[in-house]
């Protein structure tokens, strides 16, 4: 398999990217999965990825571009997980950055983001002594800085965030996160981590989405009719 097949994901001990290691692997992917605890090594080789040690948070463009070079695609599935604004600040957004630009410095062509799907209008109606506000911020920052690379991105918006198992059918929402102009019910925004994975894949290896924003909930349309 040569190096041009392989796909190398940051925070690859988080749920979506164990999920989403295998399913490359069966699109003919070999896949580097980047994590910062050793100890999390057995769990990514037996998703059947490659275990990378490398702390995103620290590491800087030019180590980041060391290791992407000669990749097909480079996935951001990182997370801080909230809690701490600062380290959200340093992962979500200033890794994320790092990441964004060091795969343009490789010559990396594709790369995927994982957001959420309201993330392009929160800044304007999240309080700003919320909780969730950094979150929001760093998010967002980190897909404004990825559409004004030259990559050919897509940015993935599920909403919350479930481990049912994937249909493989997905329910398309608008930029705000919006469904025909109205915003579902909780019932209906959330997005199983596997489907997550399954178009993570998907666009990937049909080279689907370029360039493209793809907000979306668990739904009825199959992934390949509604992601082209």
């Amino acid at each position: 398999m040569s190096d041009a097949d392989r796909v190398v994901i940051l925070g690859g001990h988080g749920k979506i990217a164990l999920m989403a290691a295998p399913k490359f692997k069966e699109a003919g992917y070999s896949v580097d999965s980047v994590i910062r605890n050793p100890d999390q090594s057995a769990d990514v080789e037996a998703a059947g990825a490659h275990a990378v040690v490398l702390d995103i948070e620290s590491a800087d463009t030019d180590k980041l571009a060391e290791l992407f070079t000669g990749a097909k695609a480079v996935v951001f599935s990182a997370g801080a997980g909230g809690g701490n604004p600062d380290r959200t600040r340093a992962v979500d957004l200033e890794a994320a950055k790092r990441s964004i630009d060091a795969s343009v410095q490789a010559g990396v062509d594709r790369y995927v983001i994982v957001s959420y799907a309201s993330a392009g209008v929160d800044l304007d109606r999240v309080d700003p002594d919320s909780s969730f506000y950094p979150y929001v911020q760093a998010k967002h920052g980190a897909d404004e800085h990825l559409r004004a690379s030259s990559l050919n991105y897509t940015i993935l918006g599920p909403g919350g965030l479930t481990l049912e198992p994937s249909q493989g059918s997905v329910l398309l929402a608008d930029d705000s996160g919006d469904v025909d102009g109205t915003t579902p019910d909780s019932d209906t925004r959330v997005t199983s981590r596997e489907l997550v994975a399954d178009v993570m894949t998907h666009v990937i290896a049909n080279d689907a989405a370029k360039r493209e924003t793809v907000n979306f909930y668990d739904g009825d349309t199959p992934i390949a009719e509604a992601v082209k």
